[in-house]
C-alpha cells in the first residue's frame, strides 16, 4: 500500500529583531508629523472660524462673551461692511487689478519659461538666473525708486501701474516654477505636433500649454494670492483718491476707525469679505494644485 507524498509545508522567515526598531522608529515619526499637522490645522482653521462666527454678532455680544455662539445671524453686519465702509468698492477694485496682474503674469511667465526649458541659445542660462535672481530682493528694498520710476512714468495712482508693478514683481516665482514644469512635459509630443506642420506659437498655445495646465493653474493661485494680499504697495503707488483703493487698504481703514467708532461686528465683516473669494479658489482648484507642485518635481 502505498501512500501520496504530503506537500511539505514551508516555515515562515525568522523575523529579525534589527527589523522592529526600524518599524518602530517610523510609527513615532509618523505619529509626529500627523500632530504636528493637526496642530497646524487647528491654528489655522480655529481664527478663521472665529472670524466668520464673530461677523454675525452684535458689538455687544462680541465683547460679552467673544467665544460664544451669536443668538441670531445679523447679515446687516455684511451689509453695512459692503456699504458703509466701502467695502464693496474696494472688492470690485482689488478683483480688476488682480485679475489683470494675474493675466499678464500668466502670459508673460509661461511664454518665458517655455523658452527656457524647451529652447537652447546664447545666453540662456545668464537670462534665466537674472530672471531667478528677482526671488532675493524683497519689494521693500525698492520701495523708493519704484515709486519715482512709476510716478516720472505718469503711472502714480492708476491701475495700470499697480497691474505693471504686480506683474514683474511676480515674474521671477512664476519663471522659476514653471520652467521645472516645462520641462517634465514629454519632448515627443512637441516632436510629433512639428512635423505635423504645427508651428512653434501654434505648438505653444495650442500643445503644450494645454499639457501644462495644472502648473499653470497653481502658480496662477499663488499669484492671486500674493496680488490679493498686497498692502505695501498699493500703500505706496495708491494715494489720495479712495475710490481707487485696493481692499487691503481699505480694511486697513476700516481697522483704523474701529479704534474710535468701536463697530467690531463690522470689521469682521469686511474680513470675512476679504477672505472668502481666497478659500473659494482654493477650494474649487486644490487638485490641480496638488498635482501642479507633484508634477513640478519630478524632475
Amino acid at each position: 500500500m502505498t501512500t501520496l507524498d504530503q506537500p511539505t509545508a514551508t516555515a515562515p522567515a525568522p523575523v529579525t529583531s534589527g527589523d522592529r526598531p526600524v518599524r518602530r522608529e517610523l510609527g513615532v515619526a509618523n505619529a509626529l508629523s500627523h500632530g504636528f499637522l493637526l496642530i497646524w490645522g487647528l491654528l489655522t482653521v480655529l481664527p478663521l472660524l472665529w472670524m466668520f462666527i464673530s461677523s454675525f454678532k452684535t458689538n455687544g455680544e462680541i465683547l460679552a462673551d467673544p467665544w460664544g455662539l451669536p443668538g441670531a445671524l445679523h447679515w446687516d453686519n455684511w451689509a453695512r461692511a459692503w456699504t458703509g465702509a466701502h467695502i464693496g468698492r474696494y472688492f470690485i477694485n482689488s478683483l480688476v487689478v488682480v485679475t489683470g496682474s494675474v493675466s499678464l503674469t500668466m502670459l508673460m511667465g509661461a511664454t518665458a519659461a517655455y523658452v527656457f526649458a524647451r529652447y537652447e541659445f546664447r545666453g540662456r542660462q545668464i537670462v534665466y538666473y537674472l530672471f531667478v535672481g528677482g526671488l532675493m530682493f524683497p519689494v521693500f528694498l525698492a520701495l523708493v525708486p519704484l515709486f519715482f520710476v512709476v510716478r516720472n512714468a505718469g503711472l502714480f495712482n492708476t491701475w495700470l501701474g499697480l497691474i505693471l508693478v504686480y506683474a514683474a514683481y511676480s515674474l521671477p516665482f512664476t519663471v522659476f516654477f514653471l520652467t521645472a514644469f516645462f520641462r517634465t512635459l514629454p519632448t515627443s509630443v512637441a516632436e510629433a505636433a512639428l512635423v505635423d506642420g504645427c508651428g512653434h506659437f501654434r505648438l505653444f498655445f495650442r500643445v503644450m500649454l494645454p499639457m501644462a495646465r495644472p502648473g499653470l493653474i497653481s502658480v496662477a493661485i499663488f499669484n492671486f494670492l500674493s496680488h490679493w494680499n498686497q498692502f505695501l504697495l498699493p500703500q505706496v503707488l495708491l494715494q489720495g483718491d479712495e475710490s481707487k483703493w485696493m481692499l487691503a487698504q481699505g480694511l486697513f481703514a476700516l481697522s483704523v476707525s474701529q479704534g474710535y467708532a468701536g463697530d467690531y461686528a463690522r470689521l469682521f465683516a469686511g474680513l470675512s469679505i476679504a477672505v472668502l473669494p481666497v478659500l473659494a479658489i482654493y477650494v474649487a482648484f486644490q487638485r490641480q494644485v496638488q498635482s501642479g507642485l507633484t508634477a513640478g518635481q519630478l524632475k
